[in-house]
């Protein structure tokens, strides 16, 4: 089938992007370092800003493209983003002061969008009963190329250098958009008269608010202990091996959710998104509790693990519901806002762990997000006119 063959092909070219932008993430401190910045409060301030920029520009840039997608294809829009990152990405490597680095951080944000790009051409071309099965196993090439880039990218660096990482993942974007270029067929239906004189009807997403906003919750989520949980860790283990350890502790979520997220799928083509949805939101609030009365490493990993999988369930399942409930006409302006909704909760979410970390501990951060999933359940449960909104023949 048409669509399993392209799901396959944008799961390689999800993978490449991934474990390329990720290979810079290790040294990215270490980069700058390199650049003169010696003082620790100046290093970490410049990598705090770095690492976001590009989250910035995204969540701005994201519903524009997903526009241009409607109107022009989304095909074009995910070389658009390829090669566009690609090129900045290598430019990275001839950068000799840190402002250079951050400008070129914010411009790949302009350029970003492979991945919602991706889920959006996928989604346009499967059938509504294997959406979700679908959209789950898109996910886990992004997953699998986060996971494996930080391991190689650290190896890189100190054997070839760091520049040369960058040069590195620049060639990983474009071979990815190549894939795209001669392997994936987007076969795009006549519009009509009036669908190609007007713009964006901005009013029809008014729906999927709910679904935006859970996005965003979610994200926000999953990243606000993400950045501090290797400090936790350090704070209940003492023995050898620290920095294994600590790389051990952040992946296994990473591992969990390559298990998870193509299971849930599945599972809401038989039950329905919403009901997925609101169970792994639930299940992943409950999976902070072992994390905070954590004692040792290995009720940490169970802990983790356990989120993992639970998280693997959210997004495909926000997805499908973008699928389902978006007019097809505006469908990739909506995977856009989804997509930027995203980006906001990467980049609110540290924000939140972080101040609450320093007001009150790391342990109050688990709590804190628990009560934040749990509070984004309550809504869905409520919310029975997500399901309703569907139309006949995409009812779950």
């Amino acid at each position: 089938m048409h669509w399993k063959r392209t799901l396959w092909i944008l799961w390689a070219a999800n993978f490449s992007v991934t474990a390329g932008m990720s290979l810079v993430v290790p040294f990215l401190p270490l980069y700058i370092e390199t650049m003169g910045v010696h003082r620790l409060s100046a290093i970490e301030h410049w990598s705090g800003w770095i690492f976001s920029a590009q989250f910035v520009t995204s969540f701005v840039f994201q519903p524009i493209w997903g526009s241009f997608a409607d109107r022009h294809g989304r095909k074009p829009m995910l070389l658009r983003a390829g090669f566009g990152m690609g090129i900045v990405t290598a430019l990275m490597g001839l950068v000799t002061a840190p402002w250079q680095l951050l400008a070129l951080r914010l411009l790949n944000g302009v350029f970003s969008g492979f991945i919602s790009m991706g889920v959006s051409l996928q989604a346009s071309i499967t059938p509504n009963e294997h959406s979700g099965r679908a959209l789950g196993t898109l996910q886990t090439g992004a997953v699998a190329g986060s996971l494996i880039g930080p391991l190689v990218g650290g190896a890189l660096a100190e054997t070839v250098g760091y520049s040369s990482v960058f040069y590195l993942t620049g060639v990983m974007l474009v071979i990815a958009s190549l894939i795209v270029a001669f392997f994936v067929r987007e076969t795009r239906p006549e519009k009509t008269t009036q669908e190609r004189k007007g713009g964006t009807d901005w009013r029809a997403l008014r729906l999927l608010l709910p679904v935006f906003a859970a996005s965003v919750v979610t994200q926000a989520g999953m990243m606000s202990i993400e950045p501090i949980v290797t400090i936790y860790a350090k704070t209940i283990y003492h023995g050898r091996h620290l920095a294994i350890i600590a790389g051990l502790v952040v992946a296994t979520s990473g591992i969990a959710n390559l298990i998870g997220a193509p299971a849930f799928g599945r599972l809401g083509d038989r039950i329905g998104q919403r009901k997925v949805l609101t169970i792994a939101l639930i299940m992943a609030a409950i999976t902070y509790v072992p994390q905070a009365l954590a004692t040792g490493i290995p009720m940490l990993l169970a802990g983790r693990f356990l989120l993992g999988l639970f998280i693997g369930g959210m997004i495909p399942s926000l997805n499908v519901l973008v699928k389902k409930l978006a007019p097809k006409r505006i469908q990739a302006t909506a995977f856009g806002m989804n997509s930027a909704a995203l980006f906001l909760g990467n980049f609110i979410g540290p924000l939140i762990g972080s101040t609450v970390a320093a007001a009150y501990s790391i342990k109050a951060v688990f709590f804190v997000t628990m009560t934040i999933l749990i509070l984004n359940a309550v809504v869905f449960v409520w919310n029975r006119g997500l399901d309703a909104a569907m139309p006949e023949e995409s009812m779950d």
